[in-house]
């Protein structure tokens, strides 16, 4: 399936809920707000999978951006019910998240790989049985000292940080623009600084 047969499945990860709006382990909804708002469409309540989407064209591409509207460690039931329901094959999935191992507001695209110890991931690779789709990574930095990952992910951005977060926000939406548009390697090439 190519071409206009299929959208693209653009998937925000994040937890749902006003307490973890402006968390590090919220970047995947921010990007996908930046990517609807871009479809120029709204997000509405998806009937059949527990999710808010918005369906709509980036770049001359049918897309369906996405927030699972579950934990984050359940996101793979409604990515799985999305899949389905919009008919996309998993060549034409991207996820967006977080990620420890990576410097703040660095991205990284990849097609397949583990969860590395990613919850969302793990849900979502264990409903589609494979690990088969896109990946955007968006740095967001090892916590600082003896702070345990799980707290600094649920943690508000810094100050610094905050300043910071539109730019990459920006690039992650231009980036994932440019991957479903020109391909893998060369949004690599350039957006992995």
């Amino acid at each position: 399936m190519t071409g206009d047969s299929a959208p693209w499945l653009i998937v925000g990860l994040g937890n749902p809920g006003p307490e973890y709006a402006s968390t590090r382990h919220n970047v995947g909804f921010l990007v996908a707000d930046e990517l609807a708002g871009r479809a120029g469409g709204r997000f509405t309540a998806h009937k059949r999978a527990r999710a808010m989407v918005v369906e709509g064209r980036v770049q001359g591409e049918r897309v369906v951006v996405a927030k699972p509207m579950l934990y984050m460690n359940e996101s793979g039931g409604p990515v799985k019910g999305l899949l389905d329901f919009y008919k996309v094959p998993l060549e034409r999935l991207i996820v967006i998240h977080d990620e420890l191992d990576i410097p703040f507001a660095a991205l990284r695209l990849k097609f397949g790989g583990g969860d590395n110890g990613h919850n969302g991931l793990k849900s979502i690779r264990k409903s589609t049985a494979t690990g088969d789709w896109f990946r955007l990574r968006v740095g967001i930095g090892r916590p600082p000292g003896r702070q345990e990952p799980v707290e600094y992910v649920l943690k508000p951005w810094s100050s610094v940080e905050r300043k910071e977060l539109p730019l990459t926000i920006t690039d992650a939406a231009d980036s994932i623009e440019l991957l479903m548009a020109q391909g893998l390697e060369l949004a690599q090439n350039r957006y992995h600084a």
